[in-house]
């Protein structure tokens, strides 16, 4: 299922957006900013494990915790 939203971006983003999918890296606007998004999300991921791990510190059992209740992404 997708939910349909508008976003406004900036002429300088939305350029970078259009030249990615003339380029043929991308088959459309929604395709990049998916991307992106995805990306973020990773990103954010990570910066949640960085946190545990730093609160454990020798400590793995936290991580393993953390990391058995995520979801499986297998794209």
């Amino acid at each position: 299922m997708s939910i349909q939203i508008a976003v406004r971006l900036p002429d300088e983003l939305a350029a970078f957006v259009d030249g990615e999918i003339a380029a043929g890296r991308a088959a459309s606007r929604a395709a990049v900013v998916t991307r992106a998004l995805e990306r973020e999300k990773r990103h954010q991921a990570a910066l949640t494990d960085i946190e545990i791990l730093k609160s454990t510190r020798d400590d793995f059992d936290g991580l393993a915790e953390h990391a058995a209740r995520l979801p499986l992404d297998l794209d």
